[in-house]
């Protein structure tokens, strides 16, 4: 399954930043939101994707390391963000990861999760990576949205393509998070206009 939503964003790839998507565009406003007036300078974005969220990351941080497991995603990410202080990786995040560890005093991690199947591994990963007191951002598709059975979705040729997703509960992320040596700071649903339920969910972490 796992190669299979990868080729399904490389086939959004060159789409992904024009069409309408209000849950990428909810995702940027909860991050600039929840990071705004934090201080932090080494950045770790898992699943950057075309890098929505780097553009902004970076006005802050001094370095970034963007990893994704889309090539796709990250060519349109490399013709968009030219920054001396990023760099994109292609990377199958169920494996080791190829950055140093306690290096990072942010990791970011957004839309990325519901195509994971053992959150255990990205949470000790993350734990790895991050200096003592490093801080972890969490935003995902709300539990809620996901057992309504929504799904990230694009047209291709005018065809709808759903990708799969693995279902995770907020306690799913909180647990496997506590359990990594993580802290739970802050958790936040975030809403979309006039829906009758969050469309997102975050999370903001501390490494013990």
């Amino acid at each position: 399954m796992f190669e299979k939503i990868k080729d399904d964003y490389d086939a959004w790839a060159q789409q992904y930043d024009i069409d309408a998507n209000p849950t990428r565009d909810l995702d940027k406003i909860a991050t600039i939101e929840s990071l705004s007036r934090m201080d932090f300078s080494n950045v770790l974005e898992i699943g950057c994707g075309t890098g929505k969220n780097t553009e902004w990351l970076i006005t802050k941080a001094n370095r970034l390391v963007g990893l994704d497991f889309s090539k796709k995603m990250l060519a349109v990410a490399l013709k968009k963000i030219k920054s001396d202080k990023v760099d994109f990786m292609d990377v199958n995040l169920n494996h080791e990861w190829p950055v140093n560890d306690y290096s990072f005093d942010l990791a970011t991690v957004n839309l990325t999760l519901e195509h994971i199947e053992k959150l255990d591994h990205i949470f000790w990963s993350l734990h790895k990576k991050l200096t003592s007191g490093g801080k972890c951002f969490v935003c995902e598709l709300h539990p809620h949205k996901q057992a309504e059975g929504s799904k990230a979705q694009f047209l291709k040729n005018g065809v709808k393509k759903e990708l799969d997703i693995y279902p995770h509960s907020e306690q799913d992320y909180i647990q496997n998070a506590q359990k990594a040596g993580f802290e739970l700071l802050s958790k936040k649903d975030w809403w979309n206009n006039n829906e009758d339920m969050p469309r997102l969910i975050s999370f903001l972490f501390k490494k013990l």
